[in-house]
This record gives C-alpha cells, structure tokens and sequence, in this order.
C-alpha cells in the first residue's frame, strides 16, 4: 500500500487557518511594519526644498515606500503557496551566538561612541569587531592582534575617505575628533 491509499484526501475548507508558510507570512508583515515605521519617520522629517526641489525627507520616504511594498509582496507570496523558488537554507542549524555578539558589540559601541571619539575611529572599530564576527560565524578563528590591527586599519582605509566626501564634498556634518574637520 501506498503512503496516499493509507490517508484519505482533506476535505476542501473556504477558510484556510494559517499554512505552514505562516513563517514567511510573518517575516513579510515584518517588513511591511518596519516600512510603516520609517514612513512615520518620515514626516518628522522636514519637507523643506533643497537642491533640485528635493528636501531631506525624500530619502527617507522612497525607503519606506519601496519596504511597504515589498513586504506586501511577501506577504503574497507566502499566503499564495510559499517562496516556492527559495533553495534550500545553507549554513548552521543554530544561531552562532558570538558572532552575533561580536557584530553587536560592534555596532553599539559605534553607536556610542560616535560623538566622543569621532566617526571615523568609531566606524573603524564597528568595521573591525564586525569583521571579526563575521570570521567566527564562518568557523575560522577571530583572529590574533596583527589579524585586529588589519581590520581596525582596512575600517580606517573605509571610514576616512566616506567621512571627507560627506564633511568637505556634501558639507553634511559628522561628529569628528578635532576641530579641523579632517578628522
């Protein structure tokens, strides 16, 4: 006997509880929620008109435009049958939880620091403790003092140049260490 002759087929039901694709339902309405939440941003933002009849608050708003309408498009997908083209999920059963700790000590500490020691130091060091993350997640090691003095150079290769093109090019102001703007 055949796994199908053993159980008899479902009845056919108009209202359809959750399917297994409940899952990528939510990831879907998550998005859609955060879409929501920057368009709410948004306009806190002011409108005011800046270079070619852009204002600050253009950005912001094409974000979250685009985020609601992907999450509405996930949210379609998944309740229509699922991400049918998705492969099969690749790495760990298991969140690796010190890498995940090592990338949020990264951006916390930048977040914290950003007004005290600078954007650019801050920035390289986020750089260098989420690349160091990113190693243990891969199963190489973390990495010793010339490995952490790499990294906290490339952040600084990165962060310079990204902070002079905002300060000195778009004149956006980033919190520096010195008084000069170059740093």
């Amino acid at each position: 006997m055949s796994y199908q002759q053993i159980l008899p087929e479902a009845p056919e039901t108009e209202h359809h509880p959750l399917p297994p694709t409940g899952h990528q339902t939510w990831i879907g309405v998550g998005v859609l929620a955060v879409g929501a939440a920057m368009a709410y941003g948004a306009t806190q933002i002011s409108s005011d008109a800046g270079y070619a009849g852009v204002g600050p608050n253009f950005l912001p708003w094409v974000v979250s435009v685009v985020l609601m309408l992907c999450g509405i498009l996930l949210v379609r997908e998944a309740r229509t049958g699922g991400y049918r083209q998705a492969e099969a999920p690749s790495g760990a059963a298991r969140g690796d939880w010190k890498a995940m700790a090592w990338v949020s000590a990264g951006v916390l500490l930048n977040a914290s620091l950003i007004t005290t020691i600078g954007f650019v130091l801050s920035c390289a060091l986020c750089f260098a403790l989420a690349v160091r993350g990113l190693r243990l997640s891969e199963g190489k090691p973390a990495g010793n003092l010339r490995t952490s003095a790499t990294d906290l150079g490339v952040g600084l290769a990165i962060a310079a140049p990204v902070f002079w093109l905002f300060t000195k090019l778009l004149a956006i102001n980033l919190p520096g260490l010195t008084a000069t703007g170059w740093l």
